[in-house]
């Protein structure tokens, strides 16, 4: 492809172009000569070299001579200004070729080389805007959509060019009617001459020119109202393809964005480039859309200035056009506005919050010439419903009160960002509406809504747009977050696109919930849940029944107690995965906790192994708890559940490690193999200043130590009851030597150096622990 026709198809490259073309060197001259222009050896003319001007007056010479002969091929009428041009062209450039050759050289070559740099610069601009799509699919939905992008652009400047022809041919319309009007005036002023032979033959001069200039209108006319009618027929197809890739984009890709940005509130990684991907998918998308509107509108305009019949059978579809366009970009502009980084969906009364808000357009539309503000209030579910629904006044109405709620939105040159960061938000004050029946305050969703006024293409469209965040519930004390969780998760994995605010199932399949808490767990602990874990869990909604195909409701899930038990089944989980998340994530990870199985089946696996062998397991009974099974001499144990308050004050690694009963993991692994790297440093119990730390060691009673004689007498594990459970106690531990502590009798302070006892709180120890 010549490098003309880039300059040509290129609408960026061609205005930027229309600048640099001097006075010695216009585009007419560029345009007529372009393929000979491009043919010569400009760069082996020197010009700052005087000996050159020979060889450049012969070139620009030829140059002439072609400028010459292309004015006399413009005969028509329609091309009479463009000749009269070429000819001025001609005789002024003829002068410089004489005297100074070497300067219209260096300024074609001047021309040419900028012409060479801006194509290189949108070509790059194009490469980076293919390569800049990570995290798509470019052999899939990225490509087509790339390629749709491709094709309206040429579409789009092809057009531009159509639409350029068009106006010329009715420049040149206009032109001969002027030049008619003025042969009818002088035929008008010759009828008052008296009758003469030279009044006849002037007479009959000036009626043939008229006529002939009456049929070149006639034919122009013609031409005119053809492609008028051609040009609105190729705005509308190129309008029909805008909103087929306008709705693949917002309605299929963004809201695609959206609900994967909803489940990344369950644990789903979100890719953060995708949303890079999506404003360079709209911000071409903005940039067609705002090209072929200024087209239509600009043929308009010459429709306006030149009115004509449209031929029979057709109609004016500008007017028509020009509305639909419009209505384009507004919708791209009010769908573009989004929640880019959400408020923590539980919200915390008092608590600090922020948010980040985003116009995905902004930057390419110059929206950041008059930087928007944005104000950030939060409604309740019904209020939601009623701006849906267009209520106006809906936007006025509050649940509440937000500090440090109004921000201006900032543009990011480096990125092209068009955002606002709100850091520093605070809900002072909640209004909540009346319960509904035994809707608890935790399951009352609010929402932040974010408003916003701007104005596009200086002050000639002017958008009010809002967006609303994610549903969030609002708390006032710490103990209302497993609930309030519990509502938030439900909704964002449930929640169907386009529904009413904020409608969700009242039961899902298991298999469904089974996928969302696999992934919350995963999120929070960094490893999933096994379908074994994921079938133990099952059997505390279903018992033993088969869970295919079954549906849990919402009051299973968070309403109704477990059987025999004081808490839901969702409270179960939420504290497991709590534990796990504070205490147990790497030894979670490492498979070290198996976790979710039942004391009959730990009982199964471990009464085969030999003495000393344990597992972990998650607790049945206590909330939040952990516990430790293992295999005496002749039976198996349980040792009481382990909870957040244990482990703050030790470890379960250095617990496991305390307890020279545990011997083997669970199936036949060393415990120090798998515990040792977590085990605390003794190193780390010598203070800076010289003191030894106590520390804390986990026993228990001697009757269910390993080779105990009254290990045989103790009563046998028993899946059903407590009594198969084993209290662990604490005892303190010194880095003196053993002589200090032969003598010390543990219950009595008194004894205890200072060195030991000033550090530990021995009335906490005593009302958390038995001490043996």
């Amino acid at each position: 492809m010549s490098q003309w026709a880039k300059v040509q198809q290129n609408p960026n490259v061609f205005r930027q172009m229309s600048q640099y073309y001097p006075a010695l060197f216009p585009m007419e001259i560029r345009f007529y000569l372009c393929a000979w222009i491009e043919d010569q050896r400009w760069n082996e003319i020197d010009e700052n070299n005087p000996q050159y001007a020979p060889i450049a007056q012969k070139t620009l010479s030829e140059m002439l001579d072609l400028m010459r002969q292309r004015a006399a091929e413009l005969t028509s009428q329609e091309f009479f200004i463009i000749k009269h041009k070429l000819d001025e062209l001609v005789q002024k450039l003829d002068a410089i070729v004489k005297t100074n050759p070497l300067e219209l050289i260096q300024v074609i070559k001047k021309v040419l080389l900028t012409e060479q740099q801006l194509i290189e610069q949108a070509e790059q601009s194009e490469q980076q805007m293919v390569q800049e799509f990570p995290g798509i699919d470019q052999s899939g939905i990225g490509e087509e959509i790339m390629g749709e992008i491709q094709n309206l652009s040429i579409r789009t400047r092809m057009t531009e060019s159509g639409l350029k022809d068009l106006q010329h041919k009715q420049e040149s319309f206009i032109l001969r009617f002027s030049d008619s009007q003025k042969v009818q005036v002088q035929l008008q002023g010759l009828l008052q001459t008296p009758l003469s032979i030279e009044r006849t033959q002037q007479e009959t001069r000036l009626k043939k020119e008229r006529d002939d200039i009456n049929d070149q209108l006639g034919q122009l006319a013609q031409q005119l109202q053809r492609q008028r009618v051609e040009l609105a027929r190729k705005y509308e197809e190129t309008i029909v393809n805008l909103q087929d890739l306008q709705k693949r984009i917002l309605d299929n890709e963004l809201i695609s964005w959206k609900r994967r940005q909803q489940m990344a509130g369950n644990g789903l990684v979100l890719d953060a480039s995708s949303l890079e991907t999506l404003q360079q998918w709209c911000e071409s998308l903005a940039d067609l859309i705002w090209q072929n509107r200024h087209q239509i509108k600009k043929s308009n305009q010459l429709q306006q200035q030149l009115p004509m019949k449209f031929p029979d059978g057709e109609e004016n579809l500008l007017q028509k056009l020009n509305d639909t366009i419009t209505g384009l970009l507004s919708t791209l502009v009010t769908s573009t506005f989004i929640v880019e980084q959400q408020p923590p969906q539980v919200l915390k009364k008092d608590a600090r919050f922020g948010a980040v808000v985003r116009l995905l357009v902004g930057g390419k539309l110059n929206v950041h010439m008059n930087p928007p503000q944005v104000k950030a209030t939060i409604i309740s579910e019904n209020q939601a419903k009623d701006l849906l629904r267009n209520d106006m006044k809906a936007r006025d109405d509050t649940s509440g009160d937000i500090l440090n709620n109004t921000g201006t939105m900032e543009y990011q040159q480096s990125n092209g960002q068009l955002s606002i960061s709100f850091k520093n938000m605070q809900l002072k004050k909640i209004k909540r509406a009346d319960k509904k029946g035994s809707e608890a305050v935790t399951e009352e969703k609010f929402c932040v809504l974010f408003q916003s006024e701007f104005s596009v293409g200086g002050n000639e469209l002017v958008f009010k747009v809002w967006t609303l965040s994610l549903p969030v519930v609002v708390t006032v004390h710490g103990n209302q977050e497993c609930n309030a969780t519990a509502t938030v998760l439900w909704d964002n994995a449930f929640a169907e696109a386009g529904r009413v605010p904020f409608n969700v199932p009242d039961q899902v399949e298991w298999a469904a919930l089974a996928d969302v808490l696999n992934m919350k767990f995963q999120s929070w602990t960094g490893k999933g849940l096994s379908d074994t874990n994921l079938s133990y869990i099952a059997s505390k909604l279903f018992g033993n029944r088969d869970p295919t195909g079954c549906m849990v409701t919402w009051s299973q899930f968070n309403k109704d107690p477990l059987p025999n038990r004081p808490f839901t089944f969702w409270e179960w989980f939420y504290t497991i995965q709590k534990l796990a998340r504070e205490h147990l994530k790497d030894l979670w990870t490492d498979e070290a906790i198996i976790g979710f199985v039942s004391k009959n089946q730990a009982q199964d696996w471990l009464r085969t192994q030999p003495q000393g062998t344990f597992l972990l397991r998650f607790s049945d009974s206590e909330i939040g708890g952990i516990t430790i099974a293992w295999t005496g001499e002749t039976e198996v144990w349980n040792l009481a559940p382990f909870t957040s308050k244990d482990f703050q004050i030790r470890g379960i690694a250095d617990r496991i490690k305390d307890l020279s009963s545990l011997v083997y993991l669970y199936p036949g692994k060393a415990k120090d193999s798998v515990f040792s790297k977590y085990y605390t440093s003794t190193t780390e119990n010598v203070s800076s200043d010289g003191y030894i730390r106590p520390t804390l060691k986990t026993t228990i009673p001697e009757k269910y130590a390993p080779g105990s004689e009254l290990e045989q007498l103790a009563q046998p594990f028993s899946p059903d009851s407590n009594p198969g459970s084993v209290q662990s106690g604490v005892m303190l531990q010194t880095l003196e030597p053993m002589e200090m502590l032969q003598n010390l009798d543990l219950n009595n302070t008194d004894q205890m150096p200072d060195d030991i006892i000033t550090d530990i709180d021995i009335d906490q120890l005593l009302q958390t622990h038995q001490f043996h």
